[in-house]
């Protein structure tokens, strides 16, 4: 299988289990930077808000991008190719060059994260070396499709899942900084969940890329479900404790406060490898979509590159971590809102042939879908509005319901049939 194809796959070639599908998405979130989510909450919240405010925006943002996960398996296309029948092809685009742009970001955070635990825990190499050497395994291993990941997966995550029990016990066998115990203002409370809900929802554009392998919707959207709701439940109270005890947000901080050893190092090492799988995998179907003329070994390695390269940069943006989270959510809730109303509300047929042809009915005027461009457009909009009670709620509902109004007032195609 080439590692980069935006073509649909055979109903044969849909041999992933729900399992391989889980492990993929626990690796891909019991990472540093699910840490750096707990880490990052408001340190006036007491332990309960604290953890009242994970607990709900890991289940929310983890179910938004289950409810989608079945699309793949329907289809057995890409997320990027399925976001066409909503958006329009110029619409799927500009959200490709969205997705491929951000991701530089996660693949650079997480190879940065992991080069400084290992070098202060190890005092091997240098931060440089470290970064360079993690994108270019990573990269290989993409290299080799969505398969490869779910192999090496399937041996990573149980290790991770060994280290992660280790860096448990190391918080709860250190002793803990009083928690405030006054009530938090209802600001740091939204924002607080738009962070939490923001960082989940920022696997959004994965809902087909790997469930598309597995036969059964329900299984899939399961399988995601518990994939990222259950590390996330696990890991951003680790970050939050570990951040009190340390007095920093820092994972490195956290990882030599709770005397991790070697330990942390393989933890904050091997989780940039896994969730990097991912990131990509995913920058790599967005820059196909662009360009679809080139080579899928180019594509990966260039992406890698890139990556690798950006580690060698500063880590000041782990202070930017939240304010990032924050605009990704902006621009995704909303996306997920599209394909929430578009595929599972108002349940439209797609025949899988006309997202693949240039002049079918999502080439829409100019390749713009007006219902999913003006959706995802108020959506934002009401994302950054709204932010003093909280904006994820209020734009995933008037997301969908500019979508409903846009969509219904158009002029229906003749029936295409669900492929």
């Amino acid at each position: 299988m080439r590692p980069v194809d935006l073509s649909p796959i055979a109903p044969e070639q849909q041999t992933g289990t729900p399992v391989d599908l889980f492990l993929i998405f626990v690796g891909a979130n019991i990472v540093a930077t699910t840490l750096q989510v707990g880490a990052s909450l408001p340190p006036s919240f007491s332990l309960g808000v604290a953890l009242t405010v994970i607990g709900v925006g890991a289940i929310g943002g983890a179910a938004l991008t289950a409810v989608l996960a079945p699309i793949g398996t329907r289809l057995r296309v890409p997320s990027i190719v399925a976001a066409r029948a909503p958006l329009g092809k110029s619409g799927a685009q500009a959200l490709a060059l969205l997705l491929f742009v951000t991701n530089f970001a996660w693949i650079a955070l997480n190879n940065v994260i992991a080069a400084s635990i290992s070098v202060r825990l190890t005092g091997i190499g240098s931060t440089g070396v470290w970064a360079v050497a993690l994108g270019l395994v990573a990269t290989v291993i993409v290299l080799g499709g969505p398969r490869a990941a779910a192999l090496v997966d399937r041996v990573a995550v149980p290790v991770l899942l060994a280290a992660g029990v280790v860096f448990t016990l190391a918080c709860l066998r250190v002793p803990w900084p009083a928690w405030p115990s006054g009530p938090s203002s209802a600001g740091d409370v939204v924002h607080g969940l738009d962070v939490v809900t923001g960082y989940q929802v920022s696997w959004l554009l994965m809902f087909a890329d790997y469930p598309r392998f597995t036969r059964s919707p329900r299984a899939a959207g399961v399988a995601v479900f518990l994939g990222l709701a259950l590390t996330a439940l696990w890991f951003m109270p680790l970050g939050l404790i570990g951040a009190a005890v340390a007095g920093s947000p820092d994972p490195g901080a956290m990882a030599i406060a709770l005397n991790m050893g070697w330990w942390g190092a393989a933890l904050l090492t091997l989780a940039s490898l896994t969730t990097n799988f991912v990131n990509i995998y995913m920058s790599a179907l967005a820059l196909k979509s662009l360009r679809p003329t080139l080579p899928d070994a180019a594509i990966v390695w260039l992406i890698g590159g890139i990556g690798a390269a950006l580690g060698l940069l500063s880590t000041a943006w782990l202070d930017r971590f939240a304010a990032f989270t924050l605009v990704l959510a902006g621009l995704l809730v909303p996306i997920g809102g599209v394909l929430l109303a578009h595929y599972v509300l108002l349940r439209r047929p797609v025949r899988v042939s006309d997202l693949y042809d240039g002049a079918g009915p999502y080439a829409h005027a100019s390749g713009w879908s007006l219902a999913g461009m003006s959706a995802w457009m108020a959506g934002a909009t009401t994302f950054w509005l709204a932010g003093r009670i909280g904006g994820t709620v209020p734009a995933l509902l008037v997301t969908v319901l500019v979508y409903a109004a846009v969509d219904r007032a158009k002029p229906r195609p003749l029936t295409p049939s669900l492929a």
